[in-house]
């Protein structure tokens, strides 16, 4: 049943991007965040699984397979209602993401799938925990987890289950020793050439392009892969990804890839996801000397992702060249207003940095949206303050500027493979499962305040006082500059 409308569906009908004609290879499945069907979701804005959607464009058009995405955190499935749509689709494959906040879900869908279906996994807690995923009893089928980018390994063993062996950074349990083993081979499939991955297939995806509150048709894109800073709470950091070659896309792909997205569907904005599109001075300076060639800022306008250290080193030519080339708004790891524990997480930027950069786009137009962290381990209560205080700032630093600051609060989490967690490990004060303990964390009263609703599937917490500050105080703070924002929001609108 859906849980919106309360009919039965068929069991192709939230699946993307699948020919319903031909037997299904690979069902690739996003877990909800929740399980909806215990409470059914408040929150209607989702990300694209831009990642799932390239393994299975690349698949579909370098493979010749019959994939298809179930995003059942878009469609805002349950549990159960998820593992049926899967076992109706009955595909030979059924492939995971695994990401720490949704590994219980994605476990107990797996455990819930007919044992024809072969089962595959990858994502970051797969490649932080792959020997944890392998031992899991509900992961008893796995017959691979995928380390890392999965796009060529992904259609070589839709193609052959044999040739895992043969796939560098495949791991599975050998059935004789019980142990995990791991493939090796040609180390080429670790970082695919990204000027020649297929663009994505957008009917992989369940809300890309869409139509923005502006009116425009928006589409997620990225720009480039990997990072080289080391913030310790990310996954992305460099540290915990020491296999990732650190690609950047050729401007002109970008520049093709966005005229397709406008030609077939009309897009003229665009969300660069990545962490380095606004994060590497070569890499901006060559994309935008061609978007000024192409005069992409005449038809399109774009958001992205970047680093307060680069855009506060960068000249104001280079950031009214950003301004003319369509620069709309850009989203900026700010996470604290103490100094130290910016450097306490490897940030490389200061509170004057971070306002410094904040003023200068804001006063060219250029919307930021800004992301803190509330909670982090060794924070004071003084810290949580000075955090609380800097958000108030750029609200007031911005509010007679042109360009709009908002901002995003998030109660810290551990990631495993982190420096931060492994930071927490070392203390001996916290297990692993202590850590991976989460738990979705109702702010919205049950949907009714409409100020938490926006942001209501972000809300998880292991419980642990990791600060100073009590969780109870921390959560306080998130609420308070939450329904601020939202406040602010409003009345701007």
């Amino acid at each position: 049943m859906h849980p919106a409308h309360g009919t039965p569906l068929r069991a192709r009908d939230l699946i993307a991007g699948a020919d319903p004609t031909r037997p299904l290879d690979a069902l690739f499945i996003n877990a909800p965040l929740r399980d909806y069907g215990t409470r059914p979701r408040v929150n209607d804005f989702v990300l694209p699984v831009l990642g799932m959607a390239y393994i299975a464009t690349y698949a579909a058009q370098r493979g010749g397979f019959n994939v298809g995405v179930l995003d059942a955190e878009s469609h805002g499935l349950g549990i159960g209602e998820t593992a049926d749509i899967a076992n109706a689709a009955a595909p030979r494959w059924a492939g995971f993401n695994l990401l720490a906040p949704t590994y219980e879900i994605s476990a107990r869908i797996a455990e819930r799938l007919d044992p024809s279906i072969a089962v595959m996994v990858g994502g970051h807690q797969a490649k932080a925990m792959p020997t944890q995923v392998l031992t899991d009893p509900r992961w008893a089928r796995a017959e691979a987890v995928v380390l890392g980018e999965g796009e060529t390994r992904v259609a070589a063993l839709l193609d052959d289950l044999g040739s895992r062996a043969t796939l560098p950074g495949v791991m599975w349990r050998d059935p004789a020793q019980g142990r995990p083993v791991t493939g090796d081979g040609d180390r080429a499939h670790l970082a695919p050439h990204i000027d020649r991955l297929p663009f994505v297939d957008r009917a992989f995806l369940a809300d890309d392009p869409r139509r923005a509150e502006d009116g425009r048709i928006e589409a997620n894109m990225v720009g480039a892969r990997g990072c080289p800073y080391d913030c310790s709470f990310c996954g992305a950091a460099v540290s915990a990804n020491p296999d990732v070659l650190i690609r950047t896309r050729d401007p002109e792909n970008i520049l093709a890839e966005m005229d397709q997205l406008h030609a077939d569907h009309g897009v003229t904005a665009f969300r660069f996801v990545d962490d380095l599109f606004l994060g590497h001075k070569r890499f901006i300076t060559a994309c935008m000397a061609a978007f000024t060639t192409a005069r992409a800022g005449d038809r399109y306008v774009w958001d992205a992702t970047g680093r307060i250290n680069i855009l506060a080193r960068a000249d104001n030519a280079l950031i009214d060249t950003l301004v003319a080339n369509g620069l709309r708004e850009v989203a900026l790891g700010i996470e604290s207003g103490s100094e130290r524990l910016l450097g306490y997480m490897d940030k490389r930027i200061t509170p004057e940095m971070i306002r410094s950069v904040v003023t200068r786009l804001t006063q060219r137009g250029v919307g930021v949206k800004g992301y803190f962290i509330l909670g982090f381990p060794t924070e004071t209560r003084a810290e949580l303050e000075a955090t609380v205080r800097l958000v108030h700032d750029l609200w007031d630093i911005t509010d007679p500027l042109p360009g709009r600051f908002r901002a995003s609060v998030f109660e810290f989490r551990p990631y495993p493979g982190t420096p931060e967690w492994n930071r927490l490990i070392a203390t001996g004060r916290y297990t692993p499962g202590q850590l991976m303990a989460y738990t979705a964390v109702d702010l919205t009263g049950d949907g009714l305040d409409e100020a938490m609703r926006a942001r209501d599937e972000f809300n998880f917490s292991t419980g642990i006082q990791f600060g100073e500050a009590t969780v109870n105080e921390v959560r306080g703070r998130l609420v308070s500059l939450s329904r601020a924002q939202h406040a602010r929001t409003v009345a701007a609108a």
